[in-house]
């Protein structure tokens, strides 16, 4: 059996990752949707137990116009207010 990694090694020259957050307890949290309809009851699922069980104060859903495409620009643009951003696909 071979089993081969998928990461990139490689990093784009002066991207620097966010610390690290230790709660998500009273921050805003994004979720951005590739709009499909298998993303529907599982970001439904997630914001619940994000507000419920992680103390989140605010949850953001976005949905992309396109879902083969990156998240729009505006999308992108507001990120920068949130704390954290949860992104994902389904069909």
């Amino acid at each position: 059996m071979r089993v081969l990694d998928p990461t990139n090694e490689m990093r784009a020259a002066g991207v620097q990752r966010a610390p690290r957050l230790t709660s998500l307890q009273g921050l805003t949290v994004g979720i951005i949707s590739n709009a499909k309809e298998g993303t529907k009851g599982y970001f439904a699922h997630l914001d619940r137990l994000l507000r419920e069980e992680m103390g989140v104060a605010q949850v953001v859903l976005r949905e992309k116009s396109n879902y083969s495409a990156p998240a729009d620009r505006h999308i992108m643009q507001e990120t920068t207010n949130w704390h954290a951003v949860f992104a994902g696909v389904g069909d």
